[in-house]
């Protein structure tokens, strides 16, 4: 992920505008990060990577790859594989539209306090 390493784009531990009643904020970060992509798909060594760069310390294995899977499970994300040990991920349509509910929320947000943070 190529823009990952500029920390300076993201906003860290922000609560998420929308309440799907089952994302984490680990998961969420996990979303945009993807969404950053332009929608390419992304490896799952380079998502480690991107929120190692995002929160300055390291995400082991144990935490990235359970929570990939439970955001497979849910939708928001697919899964396919490269080769026999690297596997992709990209944004579903589903993850899509959660992100841009998030998005239209925080703009109402942001409108209703006179459009300025």
């Amino acid at each position: 992920m190529a823009a990952a390493d500029q920390k300076g784009d993201y906003v860290k531990d922000v609560e998420p505008a929308v309440d799907d009643g089952e994302l984490t904020r680990f998961q969420w970060t996990i979303l945009y990060l993807l969404a950053r992509e332009d929608g390419q798909s992304e490896y799952g060594l380079g998502i480690k990577r991107a929120l190692e760069a995002y929160y300055g310390d390291e995400v082991n294995h144990g935490r990235l790859y359970p929570n990939l899977d439970q955001l497979v499970d849910a939708g928001y994300i697919k899964k396919g594989e490269l080769d026999n040990r690297t596997n992709l991920y990209e944004l579903t349509e589903t993850g899509k539209r959660l992100l841009r509910r998030d998005a239209d929320r925080r703009a109402t947000i942001v409108d209703s306090l006179g459009g300025e943070l």
